[in-house]
């Protein structure tokens, strides 16, 4: 490798760091699917009409897929971690990582769907979930993938 790296330790330093990027995204899908399954349970989550009940059980469903994809990378190493497998591991952890967030962004948009529902009216709520769909679109998605042809280049000569 050019910078002094072999493959071995770029794919050891490449995984770990996928597996840093979802330790710091799991507490966030774990805190909002615990808050989605107890919500239920609450006296007013019974005068919700159909609709919004079934959008809040789209909304524990999506946060269920996000949580388990996003865990999977983990399991995955565990299970996995002697057997010299590493870009294999991570190439299925980045899929699962990528599908992961998907999830937990259609679970978030739902959830605050049903949320704002209930505070306003449904106009403020569709606006509110379209802009949230928007947001994590262009924040989550299109801002890294756009920046691909704005990487900073080495200096090319000695005066660089």
């Amino acid at each position: 490798m050019g910078d002094g790296e072999s493959r071995g330790e770029r794919l050891d330093r490449e995984l770990m760091e996928l597996l840093q990027e979802l330790r710091v995204v799991l507490p966030g899908v774990q805190v909002l699917l615990a808050f989605l399954l107890t919500a239920p349970f609450q006296q007013r989550f019974a005068q919700l009409p159909g609709t919004l009940r079934n959008v809040f059980f789209a909304a524990i469903a999506c946060a269920t897929v996000a949580t388990a994809l996003l865990i999977a990378p983990s399991v995955h190493h565990r299970l996995r971690w002697r057997e010299h497998e590493k870009e294999r591991l991570l190439q299925i952890a980045n899929r699962l990582a990528i599908w992961g967030t998907l999830f937990l962004a259609i679970a978030i948009v739902l959830a605050l769907y049903v949320i704002t529902n209930v505070l306003f009216a449904t106009w403020i709520a569709l606006l509110t979930a379209v802009l949230a769909v928007v947001l994590f679109a262009w924040i989550w998605y299109a801002l890294p993938l756009l920046g691909g042809s704005s990487r900073q280049q080495p200096p090319s000569g000695p005066e660089g």
